[in-house]
């Protein structure tokens, strides 16, 4: 047995199987514990490879976007993780008497997967993992013009399941598809797992073999006339533009009551799709389709890119072209799936109509697959019901974006998530529901948009007042009982005095204490392993974080690997799409010591929010740590601590502050709750920063101000996370030395005027963010601050003025070069800081999702103050 031999021949295959084969039965006898690990370790080394497998997959294929595969990859490893972690897979699944239903896994054998050149690496993620989390062997028939991103991501599945203990050999691939391999892998698997065009999936069931495959999909979406046009048409938009159309639930066809019809062309119109004449149409018509068949020179392909294929000339940021036309039979081209940003709209007399159109569109070309409704959910039940009843195709998504919703778990969260969408019968499948780790029934699910539940964090206790530390931490022995207690600071505030207050009081109370003082600003992996030596030989009950962000981020660090020595710091820092669902469960904190935070400095916030970040010495990276069990359990905010910060840091930590807030107000998490506490902040951070900045220690109800403002800045973003502004400050410190504050204040101009574009490349993806509207939400901040203007646009310009002469106020000079920033390093550094910044944990949460060519522009023009 050569387990590297190359598997380009019938022989090579055969032994290919053998192995696999072999593997699998060993791989049957195994527990569920081991699956379960086996599974989630797999899952992370998928998660942690996701942009270099969808640079991969663009670049070999010449189709779709780099952003949006990382997103498809990040979801084939997350969302299938969390969908299915938990899942039994040995022996009895699931038992219900109450329903009568009981489940008994099995393991097939070995599946035989073909994988489509629109989707090469996610698919391939997404299948491997669950074949391992039920026990069985895959074999990998690669699309030819993707084979080599699709084995790179077989590669990376099979290299972590091994590690944790899977068979080697579990996983295969076809290293030079052919027809005939392909055929043969069908025919002499267990089963077959197909994603692909029609030939292929009816190849698949003509094997011989139990097959589980898609079939096209012609997705069409009914705007009633009782919709929300706004919600209707940019969720399209959202969907169809995603990865270029290529997700083969995205809608084909858009279905108009005539009553709402010119509303709904004036929003298409204005979130930047183009219209095209009846002459532009017939162009297009003949794009579309060549010799009866779609045309893959479109696939993947943007909108001015199929224009000009086309011969025809549409503005460069186009996002969608609509052709509308009347037939709905199968000889109009516009009729049929495009899987790219083309779209068909029809206009409809009434609802019947609109549905008899839908029918159709199915029938010619989508039966089973997926169809969509607009309509208002609390008057429209029995349009529901009905267009439910009436359409043939397994998912019926109501006011969600087709493409993200058909797939599950992003806007309706019992909808499972998949990247193989089962057809059922109406399209000669097995499986007519979102493919998983089990299909025993066609079932039909009626999918209705939900937003999912919110929160609002914070410390159990926070103790605000000038003069309240000492009061406040008499808690700590008359209410909690502490007996020891480990200060962390730096060096120049342990020199200056500022432990004393607090180990006066503890020595006046009668508790032990030691300091650590060695947190250098930026603190390291280095220091903060050696703080938790000096912490575990000492063996506190409470840890006393005093300082700025280095202090609170080195003690929350310290704590962690204080209370569980053996957590995997690298998984701690994995970045998530949605902190609920993220691959890594944090360990619980608390269990050998409470966190108190006392802030010297009015910016960061850190003592009431759960976040840390530290550099890795060796590589210079910043890993930023996002749990709610980083939460201190005691914030104590005490401006006394915070009257003679030097000017610098009272700019740099202010301004901070300010960014905090005014991120918070625009993120795609914002609340209530959070919008009240980053309103007041940043009122009181234009009203009192320049005073504290002039006066210092001679104005304390500035610094009291100040301290306040920060501390509720640090609120809302805990709660409603951040966004591109400090992702790019992130790594614009880290490569260049930037103070973290000043970077964000470099930044803050340019994000703003990204943000609210009312017609974004990208917009943010979160259930509760239905269209673009952060330009509005900046004009709420102008309003709430008594900024004049006569439009929305003003009022952003207005505060964007107000901010800057803030910073000219506080000595902050204007572009990264007046920083002393080297034009050639800049340069050489800015492609590493682009992708990086892309994939900060504060990027998920900004209202308009960047790409990255645009995270570079924006940095470009910080540094030269275009």
């Amino acid at each position: 047995m050569n387990e590297n031999r190359i598997v380009d021949s019938v022989e090579a295959l055969e032994e290919k199987l053998r192995e696999i084969r072999a593997a699998q039965e060993k791989f049957a006898t195994y527990s569920q514990q081991q699956v379960d690990e086996i599974f989630r370790a797999a899952s992370l080394a998928a998660c942690k490879q996701r942009i270099p497998l969808a640079k991969q997959a663009v670049e070999e294929t010449g189709m779709g976007i780099v952003e949006d595969k990382v997103i498809k990859n990040h979801y084939a490893a997350e969302y299938i993780y969390n969908a299915y972690k938990d899942a039994k897979t040995c022996g009895v699944l699931e038992e219900d008497p109450a329903y009568g239903i009981k489940k008994i896994a099995e393991p097939i054998g070995v599946i035989a997967a073909v994988i489509p050149t629109t989707n090469p690496t996610s698919t391939a993620i997404f299948k491997a993992l669950i074949a391992l989390k039920t026990r069985n062997g895959i074999i990998i028939s690669p699309h030819p013009r993707a084979k080599q991103s699709t084995i790179a991501a077989a590669k990376v599945v099979l290299e972590a399941a091994v590690k944790a203990g899977a068979p080697e050999g579990i996983i295969g691939w076809i290293d030079v598809p052919s027809l005939e391999l392909t055929n043969m892998v069908m025919k002499e698997a267990d089963i077959i797992l197909a994603t692909g065009g029609p030939g292929m999936v009816h190849a698949a069931y003509s094997s011989g073999k139990p097959a589980i495959g898609v079939g096209a999909g012609n997705t069409p979406a009914i705007i009633d006339d009782s919709a929300d046009i706004l919600l209707a048409v940019n969720s399209i938009i959202h969907s169809k533009t995603f990865d270029n159309g290529m997700i083969c639930a995205s809608e084909q066809s858009v279905i108009v009551l005539q009553k709402v019809y010119a509303a709904v062309k004036k929003e298409f119109k204005k979130r930047g799709c183009y219209f095209l004449n009846p002459e532009e149409t017939d162009k297009v018509r003949k794009t579309i389709l060549i010799n009866g068949a779609l045309n893959a020179r479109i696939v993947g392909q943007s909108a001015y890119r199929i224009a000009e294929l086309a011969g025809v000339k549409v503005p460069e940021e186009t996002k969608i072209l609509i052709g509308e036309v009347e037939s709905v039979d199968i000889s109009e081209e516009f009729a049929h799936e495009k899987l790219s940003p083309v779209l068909a709209m029809y206009k409809a007399a009434d609802f019947q109509d609109a549905l008899d159109k839908a029918e159709h569109l199915i029938a010619d070309g989508g039966y089973g697959h997926t169809s969509s409704l607009y309509v208002n959910t609390v008057t429209g039940q029995d349009k529901i019901s009905e267009f439910g009843e009436r359409m043939k195709t397994c998912r019926i998504l109501i006011n969600t974006p087709s493409s993200h919703g058909g797939i599950g778990d992003l806007y309706n969260f019992k909808l499972a998530p998949s990247l193989t969408l089962g057809c059922g019968s109406w399209g000669g499948n097995s499986v007519s529901e979102n493919v998983g780790i089990k299909h025993l029934l066609n079932i039909k699910t009626v999918a209705e948009r939900r937003e999912n539940m919110l929160w609002f964090r914070a410390p159990q206790k926070v103790y605000i007042k000038k003069g309240c530390l000492p009061v406040a931490l008499e808690e700590l022995r008359h209410v909690m009982d502490k007996k020891k207690a480990f200060i962390v600071t730096d060096s120049f505030l342990y020199q200056n005095g500022y432990t004393k207050p607090i180990t006066d009081k503890l020595d006046e109370m009668g508790i032990r204490h030691t300091t650590f003082f060695d947190v250098a600003p930026d603190p390291t992996l280095a220091c903060a392993k050696e703080g938790t030596k000096a912490m575990t030989a000492f063996g506190p009950d409470c840890i006393i974080a005093v300082g700025g962000g280095s202090a609170m981020d080195a003690a929350k660090i310290m704590w962690v690997l204080y209370e569980h020595p053996d957590a995997d710091f690298m998984d701690m820092a994995m970045r998530f799409s949605d902190i609920r669902k993220r691959i890594y469960t944090f360990p619980k904190m608390g269990e050998k010591a409470a966190f108190i935070a006392v802030p010297t400095s009015a910016g960061t916030g850190s003592e009431v929010t759960p976040f840390a970040v530290i550099t890795d010495e060796t590589s210079g990276t910043k890993y930023p740590l996002a749990d709610y069990e980083l939460m201190p359990n005691m914030a104590i905010v005490d401006a006394d601590m915070m009257m003679n910060a030097p000017k610098g840091l009272t700019a740099a930590s202010g301004i901070d502050a300010m960014s905090h807030a005014l991120e918070a107000y625009a993120s795609v998490m914002a609340t209530d709750y959070t919008d009240g506490l980053a309103l007041k902040a940043i009122q009181t951070i234009f009203d009192y920063l320049p005073r504290a900045y002039e006066n210092g220690a001679e104005d304390p109800a500035a610094r009291e101000k100040m301290a306040n403002a920060a501390t509720m800045a640090g609120m809302a973003f805990a709660n409603a996370f951040l966004g591109v502004c400090h992702s790019m400050a992130h790594k614009l410190g880290a490569f260049h030395h930037l103070p973290h504050g000043i970077a964000n204040a470099l930044m803050l101009d340019e994000v703003l005027r990204f943000n609210a574009a009312e017609v974004p490349t990208k917009m943010g993806t979160f259930s509760q963010y239905d269209h673009p509207h952060t330009l509005a939400r900046y004009a709420e901040i102008a309003d709430f601050l008594h900024i004049p203007g006569k439009n929305d646009t003003e009022k952003l310009e207005g505060l964007i003025a107000k901010l800057d002469q803030l910073k000219t106020k506080i000595g902050i000079r204007k572009t990264i070069r007046d920083y002393g920033v080297d034009e050639a390093k800049f340069l050489e550094t800015l492609d590493d800081m682009t992708e990086q910044a892309f994939d900060d944990q504060c990027t998920g949460a900004n209202p308009r999702y960047p790409l990255m060519s645009e995270i570079k522009q924006m940095y470009l023009n910080a540094y030269y103050g275009k």
